[in-house]
């Protein structure tokens, strides 16, 4: 199942609806510090579990 170019434009158009035009660039920005600090976690665990003697 993939998503078409007006599949897309559907959902984008959605979006648009939902939170209007003037929070989308916050919502946005939420959305991409959300998803580095998530990054930033995953960093760390496999630092962690490496660190970490076997048993």
């Amino acid at each position: 199942m993939t998503l078409g170019p007006w599949q897309l434009f559907l959902v984008l158009v959605i979006i648009l609806v939902l939170f209007g035009a003037g929070k989308l660039p916050q919502v946005m920005g939420d959305l991409g510090k959300g998803i580095k600090s998530l990054k930033q976690e995953l960093k760390d665990s496999e630092k962690l579990s490496s660190n970490e003697p076997d048993r």
